[in-house]
């Protein structure tokens, strides 16, 4: 592991995403204001970056309050500026590299792990422009959920049928990093955009099966770098999330599912999937 004092910031903008989710917005963009200044002073973040960010967070905010006839332009700059976060085009960002070609077993292959700074960033935009963004306070629907965990967790060993992955029953040291990374950096920002944004709007105007369809052949579509059979996968996976949404109306439980199953993966199969 690669630790040094400068990933701090990450402990406000991890205790801000928590925060959102239990609706203490003004805690949590406090946090975040924290996690932004502390990035400067620690040269994780230079202004040309923090112009990117202050830009998007400022359509966002302006964004729902906009006549009709601006809004879906400004919908549009949203979902190019999430985009662009994801794919780290933004320019300014100095992510910190945490793991360095570590390998969960002797069979695993290995990965990089780094601790973004740009990416997380989505959820606060969209938190702004799309004030539905994390769902509703509908019952949830335990059967269904249920009923959606079944095959979406065998999706692991159905990898395996396909000879993508391979058991292997791994508890590295870092788990707790590669955990609180995914869970918090990767997973809340996925499922805020794909859920929370996509997923919800589209369900809004074309129903909920036409919305978790597109969402997740997006979700796929961005998976595509790391071969065509994870983009299957991932959008076989989205699926599975997309459903969890539903039927909870709660983007934490979407959260929830897509954590589970990249964590299993973890520590029960090789990581990463195999090309």
């Amino acid at each position: 592991m690669i630790l040094d004092i400068s990933m701090w910031i990450w402990i406000p903008l991890a205790l801000a995403i928590v925060l959102a989710f239990i609706n203490q917005t003004k805690a949590s963009f406090a946090l975040l204001g924290i996690t932004l200044i502390g990035a400067i002073i620690e040269q994780r973040l230079n202004m040309v970056g923090l112009a990117g960010i202050a830009t998007g967070l400022l359509v966002a905010y302006k964004t729902p309050s906009l006549e009709k006839k601006w809004q879906l332009g400004a919908y549009l700059f949203i979902f190019l500026w999430c985009i662009a976060l994801f794919l780290h085009l933004i320019p300014g960002f100095n992510n910190a590299k945490v793991l360095d070609a570590v390998v969960t077993g002797p069979l695993s292959v290995p990965f990089t792990l780094y601790l973004n700074l740009d990416k997380p960033l989505i959820l606060f935009g969209l938190l702004l422009a799309y004030p539905a963004l994390l769902g509703s306070k509908a019952n949830l629907n335990k059967k269904a959920l249920i009923y959606t965990a079944i095959p979406l967790f065998s999706l692991l060993p159905l990898a395996w049928g396909l000879g993508a992955l391979k058991p292997e029953f791994t508890i590295p040291n870092w788990w707790w990093l590669f955990a609180l990374n995914n869970l918090l950096l990767t997973c809340v920002a996925e499922e805020a955009f794909f859920r929370g944004f996509i997923q919800q709007s589209l369900s809004k105007r074309f129903g909920w099966i036409a919305g978790v369809a597109v969402a997740s052949v997006l979700f796929g579509a961005a998976h595509i770098g790391g071969g065509l059979l994870l983009a299957v996968f991932a959008t076989l996976a989205g699926v599975g999330y997309g459903l969890a949404f539903h039927y909870s109306s709660r983007l934490w439980v979407a959260v929830a599912f897509h954590f589970l199953f990249n964590f299993i993966h973890l520590v029960f199969f090789t990581y990463p999937i195999m090309k």
